[in-house]
C-alpha cells in the first residue's frame, strides 16, 4: 500500500537545487532505516541514491528541474516499490510518504555460488542468516555468529580465545582430523581465509547444506558450503558508521577441587604424610592463581559513499580479546576499502576490493591445563627466596608436574599472523540478458611462530634459555570466469551458467631455527645470534617443505521455471587436482533438482491462510579434498628413526620411505538425497521448512598396512571406507504479536542426524576396526585406543572398561566379557562400546521483543542425547597418587587404596545433554535528527546452563576424528558482561 503526498511552497533555495523531502515507514506506521532510495529521470536514466535515516527520513537535493522522475525504494526484508512521474519543478519541494510491505522468506534475495536467487526460486537446502539474527558477544570468529542458528550446524568452542570454533554441518563425513569443516566462499572468493573478515562487516551468511546447492563447488563442497558476504561500497550520500563494546569474562564453571588442608586431612585418615617439598602447610587454589577477569573491547567503523558512476567503501575493526587465563589473549586488526565503478549506462561495472588483516596470538603452555587443577594445593606458588615452587624430580601425570604459575611467567609463546586479500571483479551486460562476470584474487598469508622458554622454564631445564621461530608464508591465487545468462520467454524463464575457474596454492614457503644458552632473557627470541651452543646442540629446523596445488574446473548451471510454479535446477562440474592420485586428478560432480510452488496453482486460490508451500527436492554429488596437498599420494623420502649408516668415520641417520604411493588416491566423494517442505502461513505470520536428507560418503581415506614386499613402507593412505547419515531439520519462525508499538518475534530450529560407519574394507584393504582416542590413564596399560571405528557404528563410539562398582575392600571392579566383575577385569580383551558422542538432537530458540524505541532479545540453545568421556574427571579421581597430585573433591570417599579407581571406564562416560540461556540483550535506540541514530546495549553471555555433566563444561568438539573426549586441555568457557553501542551519521 502506498501513502503519497505531493506539497508545494515558497523555498529561499537556488532553482537549479530542487530538494525533494521524505519519509519511509512500515505497515504499522514506523520509520524504516537504511531504506536506499534511487531517484532516476525516467527519460535520461541518469540517477542518484541515498538511503533513509534511524527514523526513516531521507532527502535529495541536487536534482536538476524537469522529468519526470521516478523513485526506487528498497530494502533488504521488505518489498521493493517504486513511485512514479513525478516532475521538479523550479521554486517548489516535493514531499513524500511510502509504506513498505514486509517481504516474505520466499521474495528475499540469497546467494547461491555465482550468482542469488530468490528464495521461491531455490530448489536445494540453503539457510540464510541476516545480522539482526546473528548472535552477540565477545566473537573473535565469523563462525561464532551461527551458533546455534541453523538446523544442523553444530558449532563448538572453548573459551580460549585463539582457537577457532569447530563447525560441522549434518554429521561427520570423514575419518580424518579437520576434515569435516565446510567451505567457506567469502564475497565470491572460493576458499579465502575466514580470518579476514570482521563480524561487524558481514551484511549476511548463506549455508549451503545439501548436494544440490554445493555441487558447484566440486570437490571441496562435500561437507557443505558457508556464504560470507561482507558490506559492499555504499550509494548516495557518505555514510558513516561506528560499533563498539567493552566486555568482562569470567570462569563460568570449573571441577571442584580438594583444598590443601581437605587433602592433609584424607592422607592423614589413610595413615599417609606428605613429604617436605610438598607440604608447606598452604592452602593454595591454583585455579584462582592462574586465571583472571579478561577484558575485552571491539571497535568498528564503516564509511561508504558515491555518486552516479562510482562508489566507495572503507572500515576498520579492532578487536582485543583478554584471556581468563593469564598470559593468553587475541589482538587483531583488520582495515578493508572496496570501490565500484559504473561505465556505459551500467553495462560495465568493475570492483576493486582490499582486505589486510593482522593477528596476534598470545598462547600459554598445554601443560597449565592440568596442572592448574592437579598441582598439589599444599604448597605457595613461590618460596621465601622468591623462586616458585617446584619438583623437578617428578613427572607424575600427563604432561608432568609442573607449577602452573611457573609455566605461564616462564613460557612465551606467540603467534602472529599476517593476512592480505586483493581481489577485483568485472561484470559486462553483452547482450540483453547476458553477463560475463570475471574475478581475480591473490591471497597472502604470513605466519609467524615464535616460543621462547627461560633459564627458570622447566620444560627445557638445563637449556638456560631457549628460543625457537618460525616464518611460513602461504599464498593463493585464483581466477573466476563465467557468463550469466537470464532470460523470459513468455510463462518460461531461464537462467544459465557457465564458467571456468583456475586455482594455485603454494604454501610452506618458509623456515624454522632455534637457539639455547643465552646471556640473558631479556630479548626473549628477538636476537637469535645471541645463543651459544655447547658443542653438541642441534638446532630445530622444524619441517618446513614447499609445496604447489593447482586446481582447475569447469562448471556450469541451468534454472528454469515455467510460471513460477514448477522449478528444475540442474549443475555440474569437473574438477582436476594436482592433489591427487595420477589415475584420478578429474572428477565429475552432477546434481539435479526441482520444486513446486503449491501455493500458486489454481486450486489454491481459495486457500486464503497459506502465503506460500514449496516442495522440493534434489540429488547430488560433491567431494571432499580438505587436507590433500601437492604430496599426498606420492612416495616420500625422509629420516629413519632409530635407522643409522657409518660413512667417513660417522653414523648418519638413514634416509628411506616414509609414505606411499598411491596413484589411485582421491578425493571422498558424498552423495545427498534432499526433500523439504517451505511454507508460509497467516499473511507469512507463521514460515518455516523441513528438510529430510540421506547422505552417503564414499571413498572415505584411512592409513591400512600392507607388506612392505609389495611397498617400500608399511603404511598406505587409500579410498576404501564409507558411511551415512541420516536426518531430518525442523525451523520454524513467526511473529505472534505485532502492533505499532510492540512486538515480539520467535524463532526455533531441531535437527536430528544419525551417522552410521557401513563400511571399512573393500577387495584390497580389509580391516575389522580401528582404535583412537588412546589418552591413556595412570596405571592403566594395555589399551589401544577408548574409541573405536567399526562397521554399524557411529564415529566417535566409545570403547572401554565397564564399571562394576567396588568390592568390600573399597576397590574398583570391572566386568569381564562374560559378564563377571573384578579388580582383574583391565585388560584391553575386556573393552566393549559402551556409548557414543553424536547427539541425537541440537536445538535453538530465539527471541526478540521490541517496545516503542526498546528491545529486547534472548537465544537458548542445546543438546541432547550425546555422551562425553570425562577422562579429565578420571585422571583426578585417583585417590592412590594423592599423595602426588591433588585429586577432586568428590575423590576423598574413594579408598585411597583403590589403585585402579582413575581407569577410563563407562563410569566417566557421561551425558552431555545441556540447555544453555546463550545471550540476553537489553537495547533502547535514541531518535536523533537527520540520518543519525544511536543505539546503546547491555548483553549477558553464558547467562546459565542446566546439565548433569560433572566436568567444566559440556561443549566438547564435536568435529574430527574423536568427537566427545574431555581429556586435561580444556580451556574454561567463559561468562560474559557487555556493554556496547551503534552510531550511525
Amino acid at each position: 500500500m502506498l501513502c503519497l503526498g505531493m506539497i508545494g511552497w515558497a523555498s529561499p533555495l537556488l532553482a537549479q537545487e530542487q530538494p525533494v523531502k521524505g519519509m519511509v515507514l512500515d505497515i504499522s506506521g514506523q520509520g524504516i532505516p537504511g531504506v536506499t532510495i534511487k531517484a532516476e529521470h525516467e527519460k535520461t536514466r541518469k540517477s542518484t541514491v541515498t538511503t533513509s535515516s534511524g527514523t526513516g527520513l531521507f532527502s535529495f537535493s541536487n536534482l536538476a528541474t524537469g522529468g519526470p522522475y521516478r523513485f526506487i525504494f528498497s530494502s533488504i526484508g521488505f518489498k521493493s516499490d517504486t513511485l512514479s512521474g513525478y516532475m521538479l519543478a523550479s521554486g517548489q519541494q516535493i514531499a513524500l510518504s511510502i509504506k513498505l510491505k514486509e517481504a516474505s522468506n520466499e521474495l528475499q534475495e540469497v546467494v547461491i555460488g555465482y550468482g542469488k536467487s530468490k528464495r521461491n526460486e531455490i530448489t536445494g537446502a540453503v539457510t540464510s542468516i541476516k545480522p539482526d539474527e546473528f548472535n552477540r558477544g565477545v566473537v573473535s570468529s565469523p563462525g561464532q555468529l551461527l551458533q546455534g542458528k541453523v538446523a544442523g550446524l553444530n558449532i563448538t568452542r572453548s573459551g580460549n580465545p585463539t582457537d577457532k570454533p569447530a563447525v560441522i554441518l549434518r554429521g561427520p563425513s570423514s575419518f580424518r582430523e579437520g576434515a569435516q569443516e565446510p567451505f567457506y566462499v567469502i564475497d565470491g572468493v572460493p576458499g579465502a581465509s575466514i580470518d579476514l573478515v570482521a563480524p561487524d562487516d558481514i551484511v549476511s551468511m548463506e549455508v549451503l547444506k545439501d548436494a544440490s546447492a554445493t555441487a558447484i563447488y566440486g570437490s571441496r563442497a562435500a561437507n557443505g558450503v558457508i556464504m560470507v558476504n561482507t558490506r559492499n561500497s555504499g550509494k548516495g550520500l557518505g555514510k558513516l558508521s561506528y560499533s563498539a563494546y567493552a566486555a568482562s569474562e569470567t570462569i563460568s564453571n570449573s571441577i571442584d577441587m580438594a583444598s590443601g588442608d581437605e587433602l592433609r586431612s584424607y592422607l592423614r585418615d589413610n595413615g599417609k604424610v606428605l613429604d617436605k617439598i610438598s607440604d608447606d602447610g598452604s592452602n593454595t587454589h591454583w585455579l584462582d592463581e592462574v586465571t583472571r577477569t579478561g577484558i575485552s573491547q571491539n571497535h568498528n567503523l564503516n564509511f561508504n559513499g558515491g555518486g552516479e558512476n562510482s562508489s566507495y567503501g572503507a572500515s576498520l575493526n579492532y578487536f582485543d580479546n583478554q584471556g581468563i587465563i593469564k598470559t593468553s589473549a587475541m589482538e587483531r586488526f583488520i582495515a578493508r576499502a572496496n570501490m565500484e565503478q559504473r561505465l556505459f549506462d551500467n553495462r560495465l561495472k568493475i570492483n576493486l576490493n582490499l582486505t589486510n588483516s593482522n593477528t596476534t596470538n598470545d598462547r600459554i603452555a598445554s601443560q597449565v591445563y592440568n596442572n592448574m587443577f592437579t598441582y598439589l594445593p599444599t604448597v605457595g606458588v613461590r618460596k621465601a627466596d622468591g623462586s616458585f615452587y617446584e619438583d623437578p624430580s617428578r613427572t607424575t601425570g600427563t604432561g608432568g608436574y609442573y607449577n602452573p604459575v611457573a609455566l605461564l611467567e616462564n613460557n612465551t609463546f606467540q603467534g602472529k599472523t599476517n593476512l592480505y586479500l586483493i581481489n577485483g571483479n568485472l561484470k559486462a551486460n553483452i547482450l540483453n540478458g547476458l553477463d560475463f562476470n570475471a574475478m581475480v584474487s591473490v591471497q597472502s598469508e604470513q605466519l609467524n611462530e615464535n616460543l621462547y622458554n627461560n633459564r627458570f622454564s622447566m620444560l627445557k631445564q638445563g637449556f638456560n634459555g631457549y628460543a625457537e621461530r618460525s616464518s611460513v608464508k602461504n599464498t593463493q591465487k585464483v581466477f573466476e570466469g563465467y557468463f550469466n545468462y537470464d532470460k523470459s520467454f513468455g510463462d518460461h524463464n531461464l537462467k544459465l551458467l557457465a564458467g571456468y575457474s583456475w586455482q594455485e596454492n603454494r604454501n610452506g614457503d618458509g623456515f624454522q631455527t632455534s637457539g639455547q644458552n643465552f646471556v640473558s632473557d631479556d630479548l626473549l627470541w628477538n636476537n637469535l645470534g645471541l645463543s651459544n651452543g655447547n658443542g653438541s646442540t642441534v638446532v630445530n629446523y622444524g619441517n618446513n617443505y614447499i609445496s604447489t596445488l593447482r586446481l582447475i574446473s569447469f562448471y556450469g548451471r541451468a534454472i528454469y521455471d515455467y510460471k513460477g510454479k514448477y522449478l528444475l535446477q540442474a549443475t555440474i562440474r569437473r574438477d582436476g587436482s594436482s592433489a591427487f592420485g595420477i589415475n584420478n586428478r578429474w572428477g565429475m560432480f552432477p546434481s539435479v533438482s526441482a520444486g513446486w510452488n503449491i501455493d500458486r496453482e489454481a486450486f489454491m486460490g481459495n486457500v486464503s491462510f497459506i502465503d506460500n508451500l514449496k516442495l522440493r527436492g534434489g540429488y547430488g554429488v560433491s567431494g571432499n579434498s580438505i587436507g590433500f596437498d601437492a604430496y599426498t599420494a606420492r612416495l616420500i623420502y625422509g629420516a629413519q628413526s632409530g635407522s643409522y649408516f657409518y660413512s667417513n668415520g660417522k653414523w648418519l641417520t638413514a634416509i628411506g620411505p616414509t609414505q606411499n604411493d598411491n596413484p589411485n588416491l582421491k578425493w571422498e566423494r558424498t552423495a545427498t538425497l534432499n526433500i523439504g517442505l517451505d511454507f508460509g502461513l497467516f499473511k507469512n505470520k507463521l514460515n518455516g521448512s523441513v528438510d529430510v536428507y540421506n547422505k552417503k560418503t564414499t571413498d572415505l581415506i584411512a592409513p591400512y598396512s600392507v607388506s612392505t614386499t609389495q611397498y617400500p613402507f608399511n603404511v598406505l593412505t587409500a579410498n576404501v571406507g564409507a558411511m551415512t547419515n541420516k536426518g531430518i531439520e525442523f525451523t520454524l519462525n513467526t511473529t505472534p504479536f505485532k502492533t505499532k508499538n510492540f512486538s515480539w518475534n520467535t524463532a526455533i530450529n531441531l535437527s536430528h542426524n544419525k551417522n552410521e560407519i557401513t563400511s571399512i574394507s573393500n577387495d584390497l584393504f580389509q580391516a575389522s576396526e580401528f582404535y583412537t582416542a588412546n589418552v591413556g590413564g595412570r596405571g592403566q596399560s594395555g589399551a589401544l585406543g577408548y574409541q573405536i571405528i567399526r562397521e554399524g557404528l557411529p564415529l566417535g563410539s566409545f570403547y572401554t572398561l565397564r564399571y562394576a562398582g567396588k568390592d568390600a575392600a573399597g576397590k574398583s571392579m570391572f566386568y569381564d566379557k562374560a559378564g563377571n566383575a573384578s579388580t582383574a577385569n583391565t585388560g584391553f580383551e575386556n573393552f566393549e562400546v559402551t556409548g557414543s558422542a553424536q547427539p541425537k538432537l541440537l536445538y535453538g530458540w530465539n527471541n526478540t521483543f521490541r517496545y516503542k524505541q526498546f528491545d529486547f532479545n534472548f537465544f537458548i540453545r542445546g543438546v541432547y542425547g550425546n555422551q562425553i568421556l570425562n577422562a579429565t574427571l578420571a585422571d583426578m579421581t585417583a585417590p592412590i597418587y594423592a599423595f602426588q597430585t591433588n585429586i577432586a573433591k568428590e575423590a576423598l570417599s574413594e579408598s585411597i587404596n583403590d589403585d585402579k579407581a582413575q581407569f577410563v571406564s563407562d563410569r566417566y562416560l557421561e551425558s552431555g545433554s545441556y540447555l544453555r540461556l546463550d545471550n540476553a540483550t537489553l537495547g533502547y535506540t535514541f531518535k536523533m535528527k537527520g540520518s543519525r541514530s544511536l543505539r546503546l546495549y547491555a548483553s549477558g553471555n553464558n547467562l546459565f546452563i542446566i546439565t548433569k555433566y560433572k566436568g567444566v563444561d559440556p561443549e566438547i568438539n564435536m568435529a574430527g576424528q574423536t568427537p566427545g573426549i574431555d581429556y586435561r586441555n580444556f580451556y574454561p568457557k567463559t561468562r560474559s558482561a557487555i556493554f556496547g553501542l551503534n552510531f550511525n551519521l
